[in-house]
């Protein structure tokens, strides 16, 4: 989930390719704004390809986790991705961001950064990953619930209502692929539906005031003083045994899933509001499991159409309706 800042193909210079400024109204009036007809589109845009990296995600660490052990992957990723950002806020000389705006970076890195990418690892050591694809299918439902509580957004009733078909429908086929039981990989993939909604939400938010890039580098560099020594130890404890998967894995998480993919997405939800572009992520699961069948060789349940189709339909109506 080339280095871009804030669109997919990269800028020259990320100030001119997306100007940001600040809103002069309240963050709960400035979410529900709508967006202009022109950048709407665009936002959309953004946001679908955030989601198409991120779809990759679950097969790139099972791939990683061929050679390496779960915080090895975990760590690594993150520090690589840190240096690239790191070296993208030095290369256009950004300035720190305000004082007001560190706590919500702590929360996106807290989340995206260690929280979301550490349990969904230690989740798919001993899950599959088209069945830990269908569970965080229900991250665009916590999402919604996130931003609403935290920027005062107040979706429709027509969207909840889709919201939550969406939701029954990820559970349902969620249920009947694990025979109705709960494992333990299982709840690794709920507490990081709720920690990565909450970065996602914060990131969303912070994204109105500073180029969604930025909001991803810094939170990339936060987090190094936990990531790096972190790596340090993981590589000591955890010998790596490096494949052509296992490098080709963590590349991507680094890069697509980690840095491009954050980038695009946090400047999506920018546009066309968090809970609008939550709604997106209801196809990820779709895409995961295609990508888990032609990369991993992994078995595409039969009821996979039948859900995908009622998740699309969920998209639509959430993407109609008014938030």
């Amino acid at each position: 989930m080339a280095i871009a800042v804030n669109a997919p193909g990269g800028a020259a210079a990320p100030e001119a390719a997306v100007p940001v400024t600040e809103a002069p109204l309240p963050p709960a009036v400035a979410h529900a704004a709508a967006p202009a007809p022109g950048t709407a589109g665009r936002g959309t845009l953004l946001a679908a390809l955030g989601v198409a990296a991120f779809s990759l995600t679950f097969p790139a660490t099972a791939w990683a986790l061929e050679g390496m052990g779960a915080w090895t992957v975990v760590t690594l990723r993150s520090v690589l991705a840190a240096v690239i950002a790191g070296a993208c806020l030095a290369a256009f000389r950004v300035r720190l961001p305000e004082r007001r705006h560190w706590a919500g970076l702590a929360v996106v890195a807290a989340g995206v950064v260690l929280g979301f990418p550490l349990l969904t690892t230690l989740a798919l050591e001993t899950s599959t990953t088209s069945h830990a694809a269908v569970v965080v299918g229900l991250l665009p439902l916590t999402t919604a619930a996130f931003s609403a509580v935290r920027t005062g957004a107040r979706p429709s009733r027509t969207f909840w209502i889709a919201a939550l078909a969406g939701a029954v429908v990820v559970i349902g086929f969620a249920v009947q692929q694990s025979g109705g039981t709960l494992s333990t990989s299982d709840l690794y993939l709920f507490a990081a539906l709720l920690i990565c909604a909450a970065g996602y939400t914060e990131g969303g938010r912070l994204a109105r005031h500073l180029p969604g890039w930025q909001v991803t580098g810094w939170a990339l560099v936060l987090a190094l003083p936990v990531t790096l020594p972190g790596a340090a130890l993981a590589l000591i404890a955890e010998p790596p045994h490096l494949t052509g998967h296992a490098v080709a894995g963590l590349l991507w998480l680094a890069l697509g899933s980690q840095f491009l993919g954050l980038v695009v997405w946090y400047r999506g939800m920018a546009v066309i509001g968090v809970s609008k572009a939550s709604q997106l992520q209801l196809a990820q699961p779709l895409l995961t499991l295609v990508w888990s069948v032609l990369l991993l060789g992994e078995h595409l349940p039969l009821a996979a159409p039948v859900a995908a189709v009622a998740v699309l339909v969920c998209i639509a109506v959430t993407q109609r309706s008014a938030t």
